[in-house]
């Protein structure tokens, strides 16, 4: 299609015949007038959507992931936090796959999550739907996501069943100190 944008002859194609029916290729049309009536080069938009699907398409959630791990490494956060971390992003990544963030969805998610709570590990099940979280929060403060989708499992979690340790109520018991001092 012909069309004059800003004074200069442009030129769009909708593509070719037997792959385009004249149906869809009216529609085209008539999308490009809309852009034109809106005062948007309609040749330029496409452009755009383009690269917006190759930038959506491009970032999974194992990149992320990956991206999001290098920055806690960078941020000096412990070797075993890091290490369980690993753990649980592999996990994750394994059955998330690749998958674009903007296309994984709370029953992905859920689906993870209730893996491990199967196995009757609510604590890991807990920290599993955290990361994920830290993964989608990370994504939306680098503009490649729009929600956190792990925000809507929390409600559907058994919460782990707290076990309380012995606490030192007397500090001459535990070190075997008289009146404040150590005995050695």
């Amino acid at each position: 299609m012909n069309y004059r944008y800003l004074g200069k002859q442009k030129t769009l194609s909708s593509g070719v015949w037997p792959l385009i029916g004249l149906a869809e290729a009216r529609e085209k049309r008539e999308e490009t007038k809309r852009y034109l009536a809106a005062g948007l080069d309609p040749s330029e938009e496409r452009k755009l959507e383009q690269m917006r699907s190759e930038f959506a398409a491009s970032y999974t959630f194992r990149a992320i992931a990956e991206e999001w791990f290098l920055k806690n490494a960078r941020e000096g956060l412990s070797p075993v936090t890091l290490s369980k971390n690993r753990w649980l992003l592999d996990k994750a990544r394994m059955m998330l796959t690749n998958r674009p963030l903007c296309q994984i969805g709370v029953q992905e998610v859920l689906l993870v999550v209730c893996r491990i709570e199967a196995a009757r590990h609510y604590e890991s099940a807990k920290r599993m739907r955290s990361i994920i979280g830290r993964v989608f929060r990370y994504a939306i403060a680098t503009a490649r996501a729009d929600r956190d989708v792990a925000v809507d499992v929390r409600g559907a979690l058994v919460a782990p069943k707290v076990k309380h340790l012995a606490a030192i109520t007397d500090p001459a018991e535990a070190w075997g100190t008289d009146a404040g001092h150590c005995r050695i």
